[in-house]
């Protein structure tokens, strides 16, 4: 278990390395300060890391087995094997959940490979397993979220899915989005829209997305060259219960300006409508609203099942 204490470092006591609590760590519960890892672990270097990001929702993790599984299925794309089940993962964040007292938060589970060997080849690295939670409150602002956010089209794309492992969660193509976001951020916007390689719509930094055109129905890339994400899938089957029909294609850019409304999902976005795009301008609609209330009512309704 590689738990070190660290003395006379000064941080923020907002720091995510300097809190009170417990971290989940190969297997044993240790002091969250204490939950380190050495500067030359291979994870840090060549990206072979794997994470999720889940939501508990009162006292419950939402479609914990879903995140799990893509957990394990990412490990598995980026070619090596989280040494815990499926069963000892969900056990572990709902124990971690437990001990940190999170009813409402938000439950990171993160894999990577160890500080064995270091170089690109790393077959006979350590694969090391740890999960953490915390109190978070929506991703962006109520009042953001009500008027809709602002998002400016990022200069970094998707890459194709023959150069990047784009069917898992890693950690390596994140790199993109945090780049994206601090260029949209410094114009005064909320987030960045990026583009795939091939110049159409992909998703949000963190989420994905959804457009309404007159016609009344849904819009939604297809998601080959970007997660499939488990929230986006809870609100194609929310849309279609309500009647409304769900159409996954390609969408180019300029067919934002003939959009009405658009929002984002995620886990850590929720449903989150979007006001506005570089140029272009939407209002948070019926549908919109409807997806943000369905939603809302579907985590606390599934949580409140799986607690009876």
């Amino acid at each position: 278990m590689h738990f070190r204490l660290r003395k006379n470092i000064i941080m923020d006591s907002n720091s995510f390395d300097d809190r009170d609590g417990q971290i989940w760590y190969d297997g044993k519960m240790g002091h969250w300060r204490d939950a380190d890892v050495h500067v030359l672990t291979h994870g840090l270097h060549y990206a072979s890391c794997v994470f999720e990001g889940e939501r508990s929702y009162n006292g419950n993790i939402f479609k914990l087995r879903e995140h799990t599984d893509r957990l394990l299925k990412s490990a598995s794309i980026l070619g090596f094997e989280i040494p815990y089940s499926a069963d000892d993962i969900d056990a572990a964040c709902n124990e971690v959940c437990k001990v940190n007292c999170i009813v409402d938060g938000y439950v990171r589970p993160v894999a990577w490979r160890g500080s064995e060997m270091m170089g690109v080849s790393a077959q006979q690295n350590t694969i090391h397993l740890a999960i953490a939670a915390w109190p978070w409150p929506s991703y962006f602002s109520p009042e953001a979220r009500m008027k809709g956010i602002r998002l400016k089209t990022s200069e970094w794309r998707r890459p194709a899915p023959e150069t990047a492992p784009t069917d898992s969660k890693a950690a390596g193509l994140y790199m993109i989005c945090t780049m994206s976001k601090h260029a949209a951020e410094a114009e005064g916007y909320d987030d960045a829209l990026m583009l795939d390689w091939r110049g159409q719509v992909a998703e949000a930094t963190g989420a994905n997305i959804f457009l309404v055109f007159g016609d009344g129905k849904l819009h939604t890339p297809t998601p080959d060259c970007f997660l499939n994400g488990i929230t986006r899938q809870t609100v194609i089957d929310l849309a279609e219960a309500r009647g409304i029909e769900v159409i996954e294609r390609p969408i180019m850019p300029e067919e934002l300006a003939d959009a009405t409304e658009v929002f984002l999902t995620g886990t850590a976005a929720e449903v989150t409508p979007v006001g506005e795009i570089d140029d272009h301008k939407f209002t948070v609609g019926d549908i919109s609203r409807w997806m943000m209330d369905d939603y809302d009512k579907t985590v606390g309704k599934a949580c409140g099942e799986a607690a009876a």
